[in-house]
């Protein structure tokens, strides 16, 4: 009887020992959670840490801890850029690098594209985006919660009312988990709230994959009174209001950090932040500095987006000023993860965690920064290949004119980049073998792109109707 009870106590004594080293050890292995903050529009300059006189205090602590990447380039538009963020390639292999998804159009992320988070649940990760979809709203298939997210919060399409949460053209356009979801409240906070709740309802022991898809500062412009009241010095109403916007951005960032800390997930979560695209600065009142265009255009205005890479204990402070792309996170992400890379359609991301974490060079020998039919840009090493770099933007102005029709000048542009990062000296008739080289790879390129799934004009169609509620067929 002694002798079970005291082999009994041993194996007791044991399991706990097993127990207490098991509690320790996987600590050191379990695989991250992943906060992703993504910024709607916000204009390279307008954030503390490039001098902007727009107070982001959270932005601009988190930019000090972590990692700056100051090449990391985006697509000209919305759509474009979320595409690349979730497959890990290239828009123009889905149709989807011409234009934004508009609310009248019957398309999306292709069905057949494997998802990040997809991909991440299969890794075991528990998946939430709090915010801007804009991959597909008109058939179920196309939504969220059917390409990996486990919940759902927020606005399939862009440009929604901040307070009523309607579509400009009508509609209510908010959600959660697929159903029509009417609330008040300001969008910035009220995503902001979402992501701090799912945060405070999260079973620890799941890693997990939060995307907070900020609509701010897109337009139209709206800011709760209490931010315009910081900023009555600024004489441009318009800057005002976007300022407002930002610095309420940068508020709601600080609150989801603090239900990190508040839950203990600091210390193993990789905080990111970027913008979706550069500052709009012919409708909206964004701020890219010095860099050339913005918005809808090709140069470096226009896809150079202030980011950073937070991971406390695994990365030390830093910059890093070599050519990244948006399409890089997802082998990155899933590398991290342990999640599987395996899948049947070639990635263009390159895992870019050595350069981030360890200082080497940038993984990628060119960055294709777009391919389609009006216009093109390539980086090559220092050089950078333009070709009708306003062609997003005059054919946004032009197709109002003309229903679509528009006349290509095929303007050739040539930059060297490290030398000139403003662009203002076109070298290419300098360098035209250079020229030659960098329109060979655009050309390999043309071979494997899919025709753009362009709307042939930005207007509604004449006998378009606003639906009661996106994202549901009526």
């Amino acid at each position: 009887m002694y002798k079970k009870l005291i082999q009994s106590t041993l194996m007791l004594i044991i399991a706990v020992l097993i127990s207490c080293m098991d509690s320790t050890q996987p600590a050191a292995k379990r695989t991250p959670n992943i906060v992703f903050f993504l910024a709607d529009d916000l204009g390279w300059k307008d954030v503390g840490y490039h001098g902007s006189e727009i107070q982001t205090p959270n932005i601009d602590r988190m930019a000090a801890r972590g990692v700056r990447l100051e090449q990391m380039y985006a697509m000209p538009l919305c759509t474009p850029t979320r595409a690349c963020l979730m497959t890990g390639r290239y828009p123009m292999r889905m149709g989807l690098q011409t234009y934004v998804i508009l609310p009248w159009d019957r398309y999306g992320l292709p069905l057949e594209e494997r998802t990040l988070p997809e991909a991440l649940k299969a890794a075991g990760y528990r998946t939430g985006i709090t915010g801007k979809w804009h991959l597909g709203h008109f058939d179920p298939a196309y939504l969220p919660t059917r390409r990996g997210f486990d919940h759902q919060y927020g606005l399939y399409l862009g440009m929604v009312d901040y307070y009523t949460h309607a579509n400009v053209l009508g509609g209510l356009d908010w959600h959660r988990n697929g159903r029509a979801l009417r609330e008040e409240g300001y969008s910035t906070d009220l995503i902001a709230r979402e992501a701090v709740r799912l945060l405070e309802g999260h079973h620890m022991a799941q890693p997990l994959f939060l995307y907070v898809a900020f609509n701010a500062p897109h337009l139209p412009l709206q800011a709760p009174r209490e931010y315009v009241d910081r900023y009555q010095h600024i004489q441009d109403t318009n800057r005002r209001t976007y300022a407002a916007m930002v610095t309420c951005m940068d508020n709601a960032i600080g609150q989801v950090l603090a239900a990190l800390d508040k839950r203990k997930m600091t210390d193993n979560t990789l905080v990111i932040f970027s913008s979706d695209n550069g500052g709009s600065t012919n409708q909206s009142a964004a701020d890219n500095g010095r860099l050339r265009g913005g918005k809808l255009t090709l140069y470096e205005g226009g896809m150079r987006v202030p980011a950073w890479v937070v991971w406390p204990g695994k990365l030390k402070s830093g910059l890093v000023n070599q050519p990244l792309h948006v399409v890089d996170w997802y082998p990155t992400l899933l590398r991290l993860a342990g999640a599987s890379l395996q899948q049947p359609r070639p990635l263009d991301g390159k895992d870019i965690w050595p350069t981030i974490a360890e200082g080497k060079p940038s993984p990628h020998e060119e960055i294709l920064l777009n391919y389609e039919a009006d216009g093109q840009a390539i980086r090559r090493g220092d050089w950078k290949l333009v070709i009708d770099g306003q062609r997003y933007l005059d054919w946004d102005a032009d197709a109002r004119k003309t229903k679509g029709k528009v006349i290509i000048d095929r303007r050739i542009e040539l930059f060297n980049i490290a030398q000139d990062p403003y662009e203002e000296t076109n070298m290419a008739g300098k360098h035209p073998e250079k020229v030659q080289e960098l329109l060979a790879r655009l050309q390999f390129y043309e071979r494997q792109a899919v025709p753009g799934k362009r709307t042939l004009s930005p207007d509604p169609p004449a006998r378009f109707k606003a639906p009661t509620v996106w994202g549901e067929k009526e």
